[in-house]
């Protein structure tokens, strides 16, 4: 049978869960039995997610390939419990990429290369990849943006041409918002909608199914309105409301019979539905018996009086996990780092939290704020987990505090340091002086020798045996001193080894070491409670089925669980 494609687009505004609704499309037909995988088209010129500023675009995710993409990414792997590729994301910056490199190889044979057809047939070939290489039955592409923006023609124009050429094998489905106008009032409008519809049918398309989305469901009266304006049958017309906890989107879509709706406009064939390791999660998140108090010190999240959380999806994905998996209530609180570079004695509502998370970030603003934190956190025995950056500093403080290196800085902040403990490879400082930034940090999957009397050691050799590497059965507690984890990167600078002996002497553990070229990946303080901290990004590899096991050792001391 052909594979099947089901493409996900947006009416009247941006933002109201495209991304979620793939994935949650994806995980009820995984339920049904069917091999799915999920594809994010982004509508920018940037080739891809990299250069773009977390604050105004969300978080940068990262594959184990090494591809910078979208934070939807994060969510279809978290949603499938597994890992996806390149050939899963792409932008219009690189698709036209790619059809130039082609012209200029000849590939065309000479012909006329123009924006209609190439640019659509070549999307639609680099979807068909994406299906052979995740051998996928059925692909979920998400067209970002909405239907009515120029810059998605030519991503519907696609859709066109493949349901003209497989009509039983395209679906598409519109996610649209029904707005509330009254305050406090409860009637979803549905003329927004209705609107996005007819922008569809401009472009030739006519959508097969609404997911209505609301701040409440979506009663009959206004599915029988919606079907009758926009050529629908009213069980076409599924509810999307507004939900506490995003993983119980998969649930309520099936409460109107999506995965069934779907299988019968496709001409699919499937199991029955399994949801039983997903709900027994979602009741472990529902009902919780303690509560853990986290605190987050960043800089990428505030905007006036906003909290752009989206610059640390991951990051606090990974902390719901592992809290839900340990029955306890994660209440996280974002920390501006700032404030404590202008009043240091604001450091003493540190002692209010459990845990405190310093994540990934680039730049000089907040950086002393960050250290400062580091300082407190670590001199008050408070449970501390340092991600990328957070590790560069957390050394930098060590370095300065109990190394007697006054001077030690990072040269990414000032490159003159004379006690440079983080800096640039040989390879990456090229990068800078050719001012090749896009794509040429260190980047995805890199493997990491674990110290076998590291907390990490015994956190990841506990944990789901999915986090490892190595060769043969991979049996917890049986594991070798050299056993290697995989973990992935998004950084240019790295703690310097010329400084390795003095850290040690000070009474830091490097606890993971890459080792290809001997750089640190992972550092503790083995006397205090939890200080634990990471060259990598350990919340890509987070899922709510596998927690990633250093934010649960991060919880469990966090909440004094043994």
């Amino acid at each position: 049978m052909e594979t099947k494609f089901i493409f996900v687009a947006g009416g009247v505004m941006s933002g109201v869960g495209k991304g979620v609704a793939v994935a949650s499309i994806a995980k009820i037909l995984q339920a049904r039995g069917l091999e799915t995988t999920a594809v994010k088209i982004d509508p920018y010129v940037n080739v891809d997610a990299g250069t773009m500023n977390p604050t105004e675009h969300g978080e940068v995710f990262v594959l184990d390939d090494g591809m910078e993409c979208d934070q939807d990414m994060g969510n279809y792997e978290r949603f499938l419990g597994r890992n996806l590729s390149s050939k899963n994301y792409m932008t219009t910056g690189s698709i036209y990429l790619d059809v130039i490199n082609r012209e200029r190889n000849l590939d065309y044979g000479g012909k006329c290369v123009e924006v209609v057809p190439q640019i659509p047939l070549f999307i639609i070939e680099k979807i068909k990849r994406a299906a052979k290489t995740n051998r996928a039955k059925v692909v979920i592409v998400e067209i970002g943006g909405t239907v009515g923006e120029y810059q998605n023609i030519l991503f519907l124009e696609a859709v066109r041409m493949l349901k003209i050429k497989q009509p039983d094998d395209v679906a598409l489905v519109l996610v649209s918002m029904l707005p509330v106008l009254e305050a406090g009032g409860t009637e979803l409008k549905t003329k927004p909608t209705q609107y996005a519809v007819r922008t569809l049918n401009a472009a030739g398309l006519q959508p097969d199914i609404i997911l209505a989305r609301g701040s409440v469901p979506v009663d009959d009266s206004r599915k029988e309105k919606l079907a009758l304006n926009c050529n629908l049958r009213r069980e076409d017309i599924i509810s999307a409301p507004n939900v506490k906890n995003i993983y119980e989107i998969p649930l309520n879509f099936e409460k109107d019979r999506l995965s069934d709706l779907l299988l019968k406009k496709l001409k699919l064939k499937a199991k029955k539905k399994d949801f039983r390791k997903w709900k027994k999660f979602i009741h472990k998140s529902n009902n919780p018996t303690k509560k853990v108090r986290i605190g987050i010190v960043g800089k990428y999240f505030n905007s006036g009086d906003f909290v752009l959380t989206d610059s640390y999806l991951s990051v606090l994905e990974a902390v719901k996990h592992a809290a839900w998996s340990l029955r306890a209530d994660p209440e996280i609180t974002w920390l501006n780092a700032e404030s404590y570079e202008n009043n240091p004695t604001s450091l003493e509502e540190l002692k209010n939290f459990d845990g405190i998370i310093v994540p990934g970030g680039f730049g000089k603003r907040g950086v002393e704020g960050k250290i400062a934190a580091i300082k407190y956190v670590r001199e008050n025995n408070i449970p501390f987990l340092g991600l990328c950056y957070g590790l560069q500093l957390a050394v930098v403080e060590f370095a300065r505090d109990i190394c007697g290196l006054k001077e030690a800085h990072t040269t990414e902040i000032d490159p003159e340091t004379p006690k440079p403990v983080i800096c640039t490879m040989p390879d990456q400082l090229v990068n800078i002086k050719k001012k090749q930034m896009g794509g040429s940090m260190r980047l995805g999957a890199y493997k990491c020798k674990l110290h076998p009397k590291s907390i990490s050691y015994k956190l990841y050799t506990t944990s789901h045996p999915s986090t490892l590497l190595g060769t043969g059965k991979l049996t917890p507690n049986l594991l070798t001193p050299n056993f290697l984890i995989s973990e992935r990167h998004r950084h240019r600078y790295e703690v310097n080894n010329h400084y390795r002996l003095k850290l040690e002497k000070g009474g830091m553990l490097i606890a993971g070491l890459n080792p290809q070229r001997e750089l640190i990946e992972i550092i503790e303080i083995p006397e205090h409670k939890f200080f634990v901290a990471t060259q990598f990004h350990p919340e890509f590899k987070s899922r709510p089925l596998s927690p990633h096991p250093l934010f649960v050792g991060l919880i469990k001391a966090a909440s004094e669980i043994k």
